[in-house]
Formats: structure tokens, C-alpha cells, sequence
């Protein structure tokens, strides 16, 4: 057996397919995705935040961030819409689920949750502490540059 790592760990794994679903997202200020795993460690669902489907906004819709944030639908919203209750053992976000999609995840079953990015206003530290799922910050896994993302060096 070799004793570098030489694969990622199923978080690290999630996590990065998450970073890709975010690529998807419309919204020029957030860009966010999520991943579900199952107790097999097989990928149930990739989503991400953006409008409802066959919705199309005109280029204007964009330019008031604050009006424009309550028609977004949140990448956990989207992904919990693709499984059902008690089927997935962990989900990743790119950033850390809000208070609303916090308690989706706790509804849904979900028992780990690993996120990159911090969400100052979200109150999911204490759902996760009241109902026993485990909150990781996960900042240490390749990191995947793409066409559409500065790089950060």
C-alpha cells in the first residue's frame, strides 16, 4: 500500500465537483454549487444557485443585486429537490448553507456537511450543533481553475 496520498478523500472529492457545479451559476455575484453523496459513496446530485429552470432574465434583472436575491434559488434548495429523505450521508458547498437551507439539509436527513467558503450571517453552526451534524470547513483539496475564473495566485 503506498504511503503518499495518491487519491481524494470522498469530502475532498465532493468538494471539488461542487466547485465545478458553481461554474454553472448565472449569478455574477454569487456563484455557488453543491454535491450529494450517498452512504455508497456515489454522487446522487450536482446543483447549483440560480433561477428557477426555464426562467431566462434579461441582461437588467442583474444589476440590482439586492432586488434580484430573492428570486435565487439557493444550490442546496436545488440539490435536496433531487433526493430523498435519509438517502444521502453528505453534502459539499462551496459556501457555508444559510440558516433556511441549513435547516433543509437537517430536515432531509443529511448528517455531514463540508463547506469552503464562511457565510458570516448564516446561523448553521448552531442547527448543526443542536441536531448532531457535523459542520467541516474544507479549504485543503485541489483546486480546479477554469476558463470562466481568474486564477488566484
Amino acid at each position: 500500500m503506498p504511503t503518499s496520498r495518491t487519491r481524494l478523500t470522498i469530502p475532498e472529492y465532493a468538494m471539488a465537483l461542487a466547485h465545478v457545479a458553481s461554474l454553472r451559476s448565472e449569478d455574477p455575484f454569487r456563484k455557488v454549487g453543491a454535491v450529494a453523496i450517498d452512504f455508497d459513496n456515489r454522487v446522487i446530485g450536482t446543483a447549483y444557485n440560480g433561477l428557477a429552470p426555464g426562467y431566462d432574465a434579461t441582461p437588467d434583472f442583474w444589476s440590482d443585486r439586492d432586488e434580484r436575491r430573492k428570486y435565487m434559488l439557493h444550490a442546496e434548495v436545488n440539490l435536496c429537490s433531487l433526493f430523498t429523505r435519509g438517502n444521502v450521508r453528505l453534502v459539499a458547498c462551496t459556501t457555508k448553507p444559510c440558516t433556511s437551507c441549513m435547516q433543509m439539509l437537517c430536515a432531509y436527513g443529511v448528517k455531514q456537511v463540508y463547506y469552503r467558503d464562511d457565510y458570516p450571517e448564516s446561523e448553521a453552526d448552531a442547527i448543526a450543533h443542536r441536531y448532531s451534524i457535523q459542520l467541516v470547513q474544507l479549504t485543503d483539496y485541489p483546486q480546479i481553475v477554469s476558463a470562466f475564473e481568474e486564477p488566484q495566485f
